[in-house]
């Protein structure tokens, strides 16, 4: 039985549960979960990840852990009990775990590896909280790394800000909103702007000194030089190295590693260097002998010096290498840094071993705490401390220090009876008062242990020698009494022995007899002359001599000798003990000197303050005893000496002692009677303010009132403690009448700035820190009066002195920070007088950051959700005073422009974010009584919608994204909490007060306006959210989009009929709502577009307002990137008009105008479903044809259904530039042509457009022109660019604009020139078809044909779709695919080639017209394109399978031409023929018979350069006839059985033994001549044809002509042979075609390829036979393939330039005489009716087979055959006939059937022209179509951009722009005449006259 869990609540999985047990639960390791009941072993429960899968589970696969239970029953919550760090770390890392991986998948490599470094630090840290064996320092260490790995994950995710209190996450609902604000700024601070420190410090270390000839111990001095003070600045760091120039203690890192620490600031600037001194250890002379000498000197070997700027720039320097130098005479040792320094090259040079000192340096910012912390290993290892000199810029309390700073400066010393100066050395010694050696004081720098004496340098022959050596002596108080200084003086001899003899000695006390340590300064201490054997232990009998010249030891008169020699120090003390100052100990020492107490408390002020702070305690204790034994006669001035110590204090260097004060006052202090000297004396200053000359003193006074205010309370306290309480009431009678003064003081206004507004500044400025002391003697609301009343007294006059006005604000501040204020009995009294004064201030927008500053602080005192009546009663005194105030406030400051510096900017954020968070503090605090008052206390109407006007103006202000920073969502989703709350509470006011009568439209689309841009907002779009943050923000607001859309709806239907005020302004609005993929949502919002529709057919009758903003509004919401896949089934889910809501639905179904609605609604969404295709085309980086299609579909939806020409002339221009990026030049060409047509040459007007200048519309027309002309030249389209020319040309003329004129005939020149001179290639066209649900709409289940690029095959076009769509299936057959495949939720594609048909004849059957002119009518203009599948009809019959091989052909219409403005058009319709084997034959003789004519007579002409094309065409036709060929159409249909069961094909059949033997007639023609022209080489070959031929007739039975045929003569133009052709046409039986149901038909593959590896032998053989080729004549074969070899590049066969490109397509009936078919006639009308297939006439008069012959211009272009083929004949174009060596293949790939496939290699069309070197004829056969008539009498109206000539067989009218005006002169290409029979008319099967195409007339564009 399951029983629900007390305490099992919450757990971790710690094993993975596949959950394969019913209703088990899948969950994996590490996933938390829910516990709800549990039953023998087992859970129920959910995971937390995905809380609405329920399930059970294994107990022990879960660990449990401790939670406590919010809401217990259906709805509980549970939260774990584990610190909120843990619980924070563990939902990070669970978030982070998905981006990470998702890192990796986007190649962000760096930030990968980051992060997961950050995650195992987090982890580990996380092992370590949880052992819970930290201290808690540690504990709060490791959670501040925690927290701070968290935050820079957080930041490089881009997630949100964490606010955080003390290292744990706060609940936004736990603290007031002020609060929060601080919080995500201090973080946000913390993140952006690194506070700089204040302390630097530069690490040294120290690494070798370079040098080829040491060989000598050195010594290395390190210190830092002002050179701008000429002083050092830090104490020096000494260092040791061995003869090899490394350091001698390598092993102890703090000798030679050292911190100069405590460099400020200031210091950090150019003139601060690094000076390096380098001293030796050895003989006195470098180059002296080893066994010279074997005393030790130290003598000066160089120096180096380094600028700390050079630090400045990168913090470090790695193996510095500093150059070397030594002073040219050592006499200037001593100032060599400064003379490097200065440049002073005369007097030093590099050292003579040219030597490098190697350094690393480092330069580190922040305290010495924070770099133990962030650079552990450095102290860990070992780093010696160098300090400043002297005391660092703070002084501390506590620190001791008792250093004295020895400058060994120089010496005057006498030759001493020698011919030659002295070598002096100095030796120093500290000895104590008993004579003995202090051991180890002297200290030479950090680095290096102190010693017990000093042995100075050496300078050679030097009787004033300089050292400037400082030393260092730490030397204990102590032992600091009666101590001296001696420094003895020896000469050093250079001689063999290397003695030092003693020559005199000096000393100095570091104390006199009064206590006075040794003055800082410059010494001349006296040289005592001495023997070498002077005993000197016995201090006791020198230091009664004077050590100084002119000073003397006590009364000790001996007279001192005059003497020349001297010897200079400089001492300097820094000592925290020892004073050097007489006064301060003379008033120390007060009692022994009773008269001198007067001017001892005067001198105080002068003594030095870092004396004064070291002897505080004392020094207080003297004032205080002074004060209680005669306070009469030095109370005055003992009151000032305290004054001048307090403010002493304030210093920032004294700052840290106020505590030692503070310290002294509670422990020390015992002045009990103090308090009323120190009250009488502070009332007397302040009642004296006026007096001018008292001022300054005054002031003083002023600045130190919070420490007397704390001397007299402790004093008062001691004397009630010692008294009992006596005199209380004369005490407070004393600070009533003390606080009365100052209220009178401060009362005093004053004009400009004064003195006394001074004053009164500086009182203000301490006033609240007195507070606190008041309270230690008085109740709380005692002294809450007092301070009301003295804040109250401030005058209020706010045009006074600027500066008091902000000190009076800064007192205000500091009394609501004050304890006091904490207090709500005396924040109750206070709070009045703190309003007033803001509310003066922000009234006249002064001060506003302590405003803001000053409010926060009152907030954060409010929490939330506290219902004491004090708090609400604050709240009622706040909304009254400020709530209008703040509003204007945030107004004023939110229109301002923001300024431009960064410091600025940032703080004019600050003070704006503030005032926000204080608002939204007040109105989250406020309850429905508050909001009741409010809104009562406006006495009219104009004041409450003033109110609501301003504060819906401020909540669309708040919601601004740039109100916040982005990662603040946990301040945003608070402010949208408040701000939906106040909008509900305000929205019942609204319909109250402005509805019916009182309607005000600002008000209520003021209120519409902001819900909507509040549902918009981005930070409530949960969808966007992770599922744990969307978990946590529905938990806590629930989805307050929902929340405000209800309330809308609500507000919607109060409305009534002031709806139609909104219709159509809030359409585009609420559309927008709409499309939040929220269904709750959706449903609250759907049913306002029925009442808008409803409203809107009321007031006029129609839609049209609300169709034209839906639209517009909807191009610019996808514009912004709004709306996707759900969106458009929310549309599609409208068309019903929202079933969801049966009620409305049967309201609409009453409506009359509910066809009108749906059909609205229906446009709508067709139009989004464009868009979003649009868009997500769009995103796409190249320009393929998805972009171009997707944009041709949205041009025409707005151009036809929408009529919006604004939108169409954008997405015209879109379209051209996608064009020109494709460089699809011809298509771009029409495009813009779209635009031209909208367009008149008139003078109007037009305005500026999107890159179009404001000028006329004829200006523009005529750039347009210029436009299309040139890319239609790119384009290669010259035969469109040139009626363009003319049109402009006409506008030139009619304006008598010559030289306009001149350029463009000279265009329209050079684009006849291009026409002839330059190669043109035909492109391929193929069908594609799109199937399937995952297509694009504008796409799916739809079939297009596509023009090619240049030299673009079926291969290479397939393998471009497939990149196109790379989730397509290419589609392995070319049959129609079924339902399943449409409704298919896939991508399938369809391709294979198709052959056009030109539209246009007339040039191509026109006599004497070059290729390069009909090439162009061959592929362009073309609406119909046809492709056939052959297949067997009934029994195959294995013999001869041409008796039952029948083809389907399928014409393709498309529904404009090709090219257009785009490179794909639709398919509108197909037609379906099927033909018969006969009939098949028929056309592929006739097309045979045309190529070899035209072949023959380019021959003839000369305009072939090669012969070989003529050679394989003659070979192809005799070799095959021979082998059989010809023989099948014989065994076929002239058998006695097929005539008689055919006997309606008698005409047929004659027909095609006419052709039999026409070919004959021509083979033997074009023999003879191939005969004159065939190349020697090629005899051989000539002779096999001649003897083949021969065997050809007589397997026909032709003996000879004239006795099988009766023919008129055969005459060729130019000497061919030519035949007339008259014969009677015979109508093909109605069965001989019908339709088909198939619309996809097979086709074959490519020619220059074989057929499919799947074809088997039995096809192969089939092939052979169908062909006639015999595989075993190689000799022939050979040839064929040399013939091949010789055409060469020039010359290839390709398809014939005199076709369209799509007669190139698959011929599908194999002819007996060749390798590829001929092409069938047309054979359908337009209208799709059947008619029967071409039968050439015959001639009435003869039974002679003839045609006319032309002579035509070949297109000079090529392709490769197949190897093996040979060339067919070239159909008429005027039958619309193909042929050509590449077939356009109808599929991507596979076989068929062994019958079709054994066509796969015959059943192509082969090339008649050939490309050439030089200019090529070809010869074209007209022969007439059955289906054809003189006229067509079908017109199809192009589309505007239609840019072509119609001929008169079709006459079309062309494009506004392109047509041409009626001319004198006779046309460029006249037509050429008809010569159909009008007897064949009757039994032709006529076409259909079809409905033109409807075309929109061209609409004038008003300001376009």
């Amino acid at each position: 039985m399951w029983i629900p869990t007390e305490h099992e609540k919450y757990g971790v999985v710690i094993a993975g549960f596949r959950g394969t047990v019913p209703h088990g639960l899948s969950l994996e390791i590490g996933d938390t979960v829910q516990i709800l009941e549990k039953c023998d072993g087992w859970y129920r429960g959910f995971a937390l990840k995905n809380p609405n899968i329920k399930g059970i589970f294994p107990s022990n696969y879960i660990h449990l852990k401790n939670a406590c239970v919010k809401n217990k029953g259906q709805f509980e919550m549970v939260i774990p009990t584990e610190d909120s760090v843990i619980t924070e770390m563990t939902s990070t890392l669970r978030d982070w775990g998905t981006m990470w991986k998702q890192l990796y998948v986007r190649n962000e490599g760096d930030l990968f590896h980051r992060l997961w470094h950050i995650m195992n630090e987090i982890l580990d840290l996380r092992r370590q909280v949880l052992v819970g064996h930290l201290t808690h320092d540690r504990m709060k260490d490791v959670k501040r790394h925690i927290t701070a790995r968290l935050d820079w994950g957080n930041e490089q995710l881009g997630l949100d800000l964490v606010p955080r209190k003390e290292y744990a996450m706060v609940d936004p609902e736990e603290i007031s909103i002020t609060e929060l604000y601080r919080l995500m700024e201090h973080r946000h601070r913390k993140k952006d702007t690194p506070v700089p420190a204040s302390s630097h410090h530069l690490f040294v270390q120290m690494k070798s000194l370079m040098c080829s000839n040491l060989g000598e111990e050195l010594e290395v001095i390190f210190s830092l030089f002002d050179s701008k003070e000429n002083r050092p600045i830090s104490e020096r760091f000494f260092l040791r190295l061995n003869r090899n120039g490394l350091p001698k203690c390598p092993e102890k890192p703090e000798r030679h590693c050292s911190l100069f620490v405590d460099l400020g600031s200031s210091e950090l600037r150019k003139d601060i260097y690094i000076t390096v001194h380098i001293i030796r250890i050895g003989r006195m002379g470098a180059g002296e002998k080893k066994n010279a000498c074997n005393v030790q000197y130290r003598r000066p070997f160089g120096c180096a010096v380094l600028s700390i700027a050079d630090l400045l720039a990168g913090d470090s320097k790695d193996d510095l290498v500093l150059k070397v130098y030594m002073c040219n005479t050592e006499s200037d040792w001593y100032q060599i840094h400064e003379n490097i320094i200065k440049k002073l090259n005369a007097r030093y040079n590099l050292t003579g071993s040219n030597a490098g000192l190697a350094v690393s340096l480092q330069l580190l910012h922040g305290d010495i705490e924070q770099i133990r912390r962030e650079y552990t290993s450095m102290f860990t290892h070992g780093v010696s401390i160098t300090r400043k000199l002297g005391f660092s810029n703070i002084i501390m309390p506590g620190e001791m220090r008792n250093d004295l700073y020895i400058t060994v400066e120089r010496g005057e010393f006498e030759k001493g009876g020698k011919s030659v100066a002295r070598n002096v050395e100095v030796t120093m010694h500290v000895v104590d008062s008993s004579g003995q050696i202090l051991k180890d004081f002297i200290s030479f720098g950090s680095g290096e242990p102190p010693a017990s004496e000093y042995h100075s340098f050496v300078l050679y022959h030097n009787n004033g020698p300089r050292w400037a050596e400082l030393l260092k002596l730490p030397i204990p108080v102590d032992k600091f009494r009666g101590a001296h200084i001696r420094c003895e003086f020896r000469h050093c001899s250079t001689k063999e022995k290397g003695e030092k003899k003693l020559f005199g000695f000096s000393f100095v006390p570091l104390m006199q007899e009064n206590g006075r340590t040794l003055p800082d300064g410059t010494h001349e201490l006296i040289v005592h002359k001495c023997e070498e054997n002077t005993n000197l232990q016995d201090s006791s009998r020198y230091l009664k001599l004077p050590f100084s010249k002119g000073i003397f030891l006590g009364n000790n008169s001996q007279a001192v000798k005059t003497t020349k020699e001297s010897f200079w120090i400089t001492s300097f003390l820094c000592s925290t003990k020892l004073t050097q100052n007489g006064d301060m100990l003379d008033l120390l020492k007060w009692r022994t000197h009773p008269d001198k107490i007067a001017g001892c408390l005067s001198k105080l002020k002068e003594i030095d303050g870092s004396e004064i702070v070291k002897f505080l305690q004392d020094t207080l204790d003297t004032l205080f005893g002074i004060l209680d034994e005669n306070s009469q006669k030095y109370g005055s001035k003992v009151f000032d000496c305290l004054v001048h110590i307090i403010n002493l204090l304030q210093d920032s260097k004294f700052h840290h002692f106020k505590p030692v004060m503070d310290t002294y006052i509670e422990s020390h202090f015992a002045g009990a009677l103090a308090y009323r000297d120190l009250i009488k004396v502070l009332k007397w200053h302040i009642d004296r303010v006026t007096e001018v000359e008292l001022h300054e003193h005054i002031q003083e006074v002023l600045k130190a009132q919070e420490y007397i205010f704390k001397y007299i309370v402790q004093s008062r306290r001691l004397f009630s403690i010692a008294t009992g309480g006596q005199n209380e009431e004369e005490f407070r009678c004393c600070i009533q009448e003390l606080l009365m003064s100052v209220r009178f003081f401060l009362s005093q206004e004053s004009k400009g700035a004064n003195a006394l507004s001074q004053l009164q500044a500086v009182f203000l400025s301490s006033f609240p820190s007195v507070y606190s002391e008041l309270l230690k003697l008085f109740d709380v609301r005692e002294v809450a009066n007092l301070v009301h009343d003295a804040l109250g007294s401030l005058p209020t006059v706010m045009h006074g002195d600027e500066s008091l006005q902000a000190v009076k604000l800064q007192s205000i501040g500091k009394t609501v920070e004050s304890h006091l204020y904490t207090n709500p009995d005396s924040r109750y009294i206070l709070l009045p007088v703190v309003l007033h004064h803001l509310h003066m201030h922000l009234q006249e927008q002064k001060d506003l950051i302590m405003c803001a500053r000053i409010l926060s602080n009152i907030f954060c005192l409010i929490k939330k959700n506290s219902s004491e009546k004090s708090v609400l009663e604050e709240i009622d005194v706040i909304v009254n005073s400020l709530l209008d105030i703040l509003l204007r406030t945030i107004l004023e400051i939110t229109s301002r422009p923001q300024p431009s510096g960064s410091a600025m900017r940032l703080q004019f954020q600050d003070v704006t974010g503030e005032f926000v968070s204080c608002l939204l503090s007040l109105l989250r605090q406020m309850t429905d009584r508050h909001y009741q008052q409010l809104l009562d206390s406006f006495s009219t109407k104009e004041d409450l919608r003033d109110f609501l006007l301003q504060i819906f103006t401020v909540f669309r202000i708040l919601i601004r994204p740039e109100m916040f920073p982005k990662d603040w969502t946990v301040m945003r989703l608070v402010a949208n909490n408040v701000i939906i709350t106040t909008v509900l509470y305000l929205s019942d006011a609204l319909r109250k007060n402005f509805l019916n009568e009182n309607f005000d439209y600002k008000i209520w689309d003021s209120y519409f306006f902001l819900a909507v841009i509040f549902i918009n907002q981005l930070c409530l779009q949960l969808e966007m959210f992770t599922p744990s943050k969307k978990k946590k923000v529905l938990e806590k607001y629930g989805d307050m989009r929902v929340t405000m859309g209800c309330e809308i709806f609500s507000m919607w239907q109060n409305l009534g009929e002031h709806k139609l005020h909104f219709i159509p302004a809030l359409i585009g609005p609420f559309l927008e709502v709409t499309l939040i993929p929220q269904p709750d949502l959706r449903n609250v919002m759907i049913p306002i577009f029925h009442d808008m529709m409803d409203w809107e057919q009321r007031r006029s009758g129609n839609f049209k307002q609300v169709e034209a903003k839906l639209i517009d509004k909807l191009d610019s919401l996808m514009s912004e990137g709004k709306g996707d896949e759900t969106y458009r089934e929310l549309f599609n889910s409208i068309i019903p008009l929202f079933g969801p809501y049966p009620s409305l639905l049967k309201k609409i179904e009453r409506e009359t105008w509910r066809e009108s609605g749906v059909s609205l609604i229906a446009t709508v969404t067709r139009l989004m479903e464009r868009l979003l295709d649009y868009r997500d085309c769009m995103k796409m980086g190249e320009v393929d044809g998805k972009k171009i299609g997707c944009t041709v579909s949205l041009l025409n939806f707005y151009k036809t259904e929408l009529n919006k020409e604004e939108m169409y002339i954008r997405y015209i221009h879109k379209l051209y530039d996608l064009h020109l990026k494709a460089q699809n030049f011809t298509e771009a060409a029409y495009t813009l042509l779209l635009y031209d047509e909208l367009l008149e040459w008139s003078d109007r007007p037009l305005r500026e457009f999107l890159n179009y200048p404001m000028q006329t519309e004829w200006q523009r027309k005529e750039y347009l022109h210029l436009t299309i002309i040139q890319n239609f030249d790119r384009g290669k389209c010259w035969e469109n660019g040139i009626i363009l020319c003319r049109k402009i040309a006409e506008q030139y003329e009619s304006y008598y604009d010559y030289r306009n004129l001149s350029k463009m005939r000279m265009m329209e020149a050079s684009l006849y020139d291009k026409i002839m001179d330059q190669q043109r290639l035909e492109p391929e066209f193929f069908r594609v078809g799109f199937y399937g649900k995952k297509f694009p709409f504008f796409l799916r289940n739809k079939e297009f044909v596509c023009r090619g690029h240049d030299y673009e095959r079926l291969e290479a076009f397939q393998q471009r779709m497939l990149n196109e769509f790379p989730h397509a299936i290419a589609m392995q057959h070319a049959n129609q695919p079924d339902e399943t495949i449409f409704q298919a939720e896939a991508q399938y594609l369809q391709i294979y080639a198709v052959t056009p048909i030109p539209e246009n004849q007339e040039v191509l059957q026109r006599d004497g017209i070059p290729d390069n002119i009909k090439s162009f009518y061959k592929v362009n203009h073309i609406w119909r394109f046809r492709y056939d599948r052959p297949f067997h009809k009934g029994t195959k019959d294995k013999e001869n399978e041409f008796k039952s091989l029948w083809v389907e052909r399928t014409t393709l219409i498309l529904v404009q031409s090709l090219p257009g403005i785009s490179r794909w058009f639709e398919v509108e319709k197909r037609e379906v023929v099927e033909m018969s084997p006969l009939e098949n034959a028929i056309e592929v003789l006739e097309n045979k018979n045309l190529q070899l004519r035209t072949l023959i007579s380019q021959c003839q002409t000369r305009q072939m350069q090669n012969i070989n094309p003529l050679t394989m065409c003659l070979n192809g036709v005799i070799d095959a006839a021979v082998n059989g060929g010809v023989a099948r159409y014989q065994e076929a249909f002239f058998i006695k059985e097929y005539v008689l069961n055919h006997p309606e094909d008698g005409e047929k059949i004659t027909r095609l033994r006419e052709l039999m033997l026409e070919q004959a007639q021509i083979l033997e023609f074009g023999l003879a001549v191939h005969e004159k022209f065939v190349p020697q080489d090629m005899r051989p070959l000539h002779k096999k044809l001649v003897d083949q031929f021969f065997v050809m007739k007589s397997s026909l039975g032709i003996q000879e002509f004239s006795a099988c045929v009766q023919a008129s003569p055969i005459h060729f133009p130019n000497g061919s042979p030519r035949v007339c052709r008259n014969s009677i046409p015979v109508s093909m039986s109605p069965d001989g075609a019908r339709v088909i149901p198939r619309r996809s038909p097979l086709s074959y593959p490519a020619v220059n390829r074989y057929s499919s590896s799947s074809l088997s032998s039995q096809a192969s053989a089939e092939v052979s036979n169908i062909t006639g080729q015999s595989e075993s004549s190689d000799e022939v074969f050979n040839m064929q393939r040399m013939l091949f070899n010789h055409v060469g590049d020039g010359a290839l066969p390709r398809s014939d330039s005199n076709l369209p490109g799509p007669d190139k397509a698959v011929n599908t009936t194999p002819s007996s005489w060749s390798l590829d078919s001929g092409k069938e006639a047309r054979n359908t009308s337009e209208s799709g009716k059947l008619i029967s297939p071409p039968v050439p006439p015959r001639p009435a008069q003869t039974a002679s087979p003839a045609r006319h012959i032309a002579t035509v211009s070949p297109s000079p272009a090529g392709r490769s055959p197949m190897k093996g083929s040979v060339q067919s004949f070239t159909p008429s174009p005027v039958e619309y006939h193909s042929s050509g060596l590449i077939s356009n293949s109808p599929v991507l790939s596979g076989s068929y059937s062994s019958g079709i496939s054994s066509l796969s290699r015959c059943s192509t069309s082969e090339t008649s022209g050939f490309e050439s070197q030089g200019s090529e004829q070809a010869v074209t056969v007209p022969s007439y179509s059955v289906s054809e008539e003189p006229v067509r009498k079908e017109s199809k109206t192009p589309p505007p951009y239609s840019v072509y000539e119609r001929t008169l067989k079709r006459p079309v009218p062309l494009p506004h722009s392109l047509s041409i005006p009626p001319a004198t002169d006779p046309p460029a290409l006249p037509p050429k005449p008809q010569l159909v029979r009008p007897n064949n008319l009757e039994n032709s099967s006529r076409r259909t006259e079809q409905v033109p195409r409807p075309r929109p007339l061209p609409r004038k564009v008003s300001q376009l």
